[in-house]
């Protein structure tokens, strides 16, 4: 089983700065894309930002400028650096990775549980 647990969420003002990490445990042979989406009230979730094993990065223009997606493979995780946050920024903010369980298996589609960033004005 592959579990990926986010943190780094809270409240912050407007023009502050977050970081988030989101790390996969359990049985995991390699990891692909990691990106991480958004889901604000009322809307459908979003891509922000995703980045291959080899660190090839995207990002929604929304966020170009702003957010950084990074990675760390030999730890399994994967951050998002949130700076210059404004109201529109406000969701629940989840990350997602393609895991491999083993070298012969399809890749996993894993989604962590969310965690909510809030910026005040």
């Amino acid at each position: 089983q592959v579990q990926l647990v986010e943190s780094g969420g809270g409240c912050v003002q407007a023009g502050g700065s977050l970081r988030l990490s989101c790390a996969a445990s359990g049985s995991i042979f390699s990891i692909g894309v990691m990106g991480w989406y958004r889901q604000a009230p009322g809307k459908e979730r979003e891509l922000v930002a995703s980045i291959t094993s080899d660190g090839t990065t995207n990002a929604a223009d929304s966020v170009k400028g702003r957010f950084t997606i990074s990675r760390d493979n030999a730890k399994n995780t994967v951050y998002l650096q949130m700076n210059s946050l404004k109201s529109e920024d406000i969701a629940i903010y989840y990350c997602k990775a393609h895991v491999l369980r083993s070298s012969w298996s399809r890749y996993l589609e894993v989604w962590g549980q969310g965690t909510l960033v809030t910026v005040s004005s």
